[in-house]
């Protein structure tokens, strides 16, 4: 699964806004954007089970041999649950206090930096690479089996993964072998520097590592981002 990189540029916030809408109504927000994501993850599914339905009206070897090439790349295309060991990260926004004090701060200083105070995007995907660098089977991020096909970025009040907003903090899990796991987020640069603001008293966001004894990654459900198929001509 090295090859399961995440593929997404960052974006830094700009100004002195932690991240936009940070006190708005995320509960509102987060509600409407996971009913929006639902309705298209039914309609995916509806046309999922037609093509499913017209495939097996065909009776073809061509198909049949495709079909069975698709059933072999499941695993690796993240399409099957997997359950193991492996290891646990937690990733949070500095306190209430800190965030309102550095605002407060901020108004009066246009160079201050806040962007350490919160988690990005950014933050995730370098936690997320660094456990596929560190040999990583499957990796979950609250919750949701993440793929090559997976976007995540920062939007509003929350980070968007695959399109549904999630509010912090954020738990990123991974299943492999757990030494393997550690030593990789221990020689990640990015992630070693969040890890150090984490324990700077004027920062203090939150980060937290666990091993685990079990860690169940489901079966990617969500949408391929795959409209049309074309074949390739030498």
């Amino acid at each position: 699964m090295s090859g399961a990189l995440f593929a997404v540029s960052a974006t830094n916030s700009e100004g002195t806004d932690l991240r936009p809408g940070r006190y708005t109504d995320l509960a509102s927000l987060t509600e409407a954007e996971s009913r929006s994501y639902q309705d298209l993850q039914a309609e995916a599914a509806d046309l999922k089970t037609e093509v499913d339905q017209l495939t097996r009206a065909v009776d073809d070897d061509d198909v049949r041999r495709a079909e069975a090439r698709a059933a072999r790349l499941k695993g690796r295309a993240g399409l099957e649950a997997v359950r193991g060991e492996g290891v646990t990260v937690v990733l949070s926004d500095a306190s209430q206090e800190a965030l309102e004090a550095a605002l407060a701060e901020a108004a009066d200083d246009p160079e201050a930096d806040l962007d350490p105070l919160v988690v990005h995007q950014q933050d995730i995907q370098a936690v997320v690479n660094a456990l596929w660098a560190g040999g990583a089977r499957a990796v979950t991020v609250q919750g949701q089996r993440i793929v090559t096909t997976t976007g995540i970025k920062c939007t509003g009040s929350a980070v968007q993964l695959g399109g549904v907003p999630y509010p912090q903090p954020y738990t990123i899990q991974a299943v492999g072998d757990p030494a393997a796991l550690v030593t990789a987020l221990d020689a990640d640069p990015y992630v070693s520097g969040f890890r150090a603001d984490a324990e700077r008293p004027d920062v203090g966001v939150g980060f937290a590592l666990t091993q685990e004894p079990v860690v169940d990654a489901p079966a990617y459900d969500g949408l391929l981002d795959i409209d049309v198929a074309r074949p390739q001509r030498g």
